[in-house]
């Protein structure tokens, strides 16, 4: 059986968020005889997946590639221990800035052929050749994913049936995950689909749980409660409107006001965008500053119904989809603290609240 008839049978989908069939980028990429770009960059905000998979499988990782392309190129960010680690192994590092949007997929190849590390907009699917910013016709270039081709050289080595072993029958195989925030063992773990949530939440030692978030700025937020009971797979979230993604869990502690945590990680987005379109350019930076106010007690309730027109505004109209993402999990928030911002647009705070109230 060819590599690509073992993936289809193993049901391999990217692990860098997307999730789509790893066998149809490659059947595509092999027709286009395209390079490989190995995505090591840890994008996605809370990960660090792809640097636990070239510092401790490094072998394994290019045996992988290996099997995908003739030519490889490693794309890691800049001053990164990812990166040093593979200039160490003598491999050809694609070096990238340290910013939310250079990894992206075809960021990353319109610098590897003399752009910026900026996503192309509406691009055509890399593998047969897309188009840089200018408009002129790229090399056929496939990217994928660090945990992905690494997993490709595991079904090589170990089969379709050894991949299927766990997971569940739509989402199979084995996933890491990273965990972070109010946790005593924050790190990188492997899981699959299917999963109870708690489980991973007490492997990592989760305490004073207040809410838990999902796929970094690319996901959203689900309730204590919902963290608890909740199984991880995309069709368990897919009723709270998100997904596995890139494998991003963080613990926001009882104690933290979710709204300020919001706000800064929204200011965060308002500064890492690509600055090519309006819905980038000026919605983003308008969306974080009203969370801002809002976090701060000082949003009147008229600028709010502005904020979350806006935030409806956003999706869709971005040169890439980098505004969905923000909206999706500013949305998200507001949704599932829904409460907390109750209190603070009547200039109160919940959290503050509990706080003064143990105090006294």
């Amino acid at each position: 059986m060819n590599l690509i008839d073992l993936l289809e049978e193993a049901g391999l989908t990217g692990r860098g968020g997307a999730m789509f069939p790893t066998s149809v980028k490659l059947r595509a990429a092999f027709d286009a005889r395209a390079d490989l770009i190995v995505n090591a960059c840890d994008g996605e905000v809370g990960t660090h997946k792809d640097a636990m998979v070239v510092a401790e499988h490094l072998r394994e990782l290019e045996h992988g590639a290996g099997l995908v392309a003739r030519k490889v190129h490693w794309a890691a960010h800049r001053g990164s221990d990812t990166e040093d680690r593979l200039l160490d192994a003598g491999l050809p590092v694609l070096s990238l800035p340290a910013r939310y949007v250079a990894s992206e997929e075809s960021a990353l190849v319109n610098l590897l052929h003399g752009g910026l590390a900026r996503p192309v907009m509406r691009r055509a699917p890399i593998a047969r050749g897309a188009r840089d910013s200018r408009g002129r016709r790229l090399p056929p270039t496939l990217v994928l994913n660090a945990e992905t081709v690494w997993r490709i050289g595991q079904i090589e080595r170990y089969g379709p049936g050894w991949f299927r072993s766990v997971g569940t029958p739509d989402e199979p195989g084995p996933r890491l995950v990273t965990i972070g925030g109010s946790v005593e063992r924050p790190g990188v773990y492997e899981t699959a689909a299917g999963v109870p949530l708690r489980e991973l939440l007490t492997a990592a030692g989760a305490f004073a749980v207040g809410a838990v978030g999902l796929g970094g700025l690319g996901g959203g937020w689900l309730s204590a409660g919902d963290a608890w009971s909740e199984t991880w797979s995309d069709a368990a979230l897919a009723a709270h409107g998100l997904r596995t993604g890139t494998g991003a869990i963080s613990v926001l502690e009882h104690s933290a006001c979710p709204l300020l945590h919001v706000a800064q990680l929204a200011r965060f987005a308002a500064g890492e965008s690509a600055g090519q379109c309006g819905p980038c350019m000026f919605g983003v930076p308008a969306v974080a500053a009203q969370v801002a106010r809002l976090a701060d007690g000082v949003l009147p309730s008229a600028e709010f119904a502005q904020l979350q027109q806006r935030l409806q505004l956003l999706s869709g109209r971005g040169a890439c989809r980098y505004p969905d993402g923000v909206a999706g999990f500013l949305s998200s928030a507001l949704r599932t603290f829904r409460a907390d911002v109750s209190a603070h647009l009547a200039g109160a705070c919940i959290v503050m609240k509990e706080r003064a109230g143990a105090a006294g």
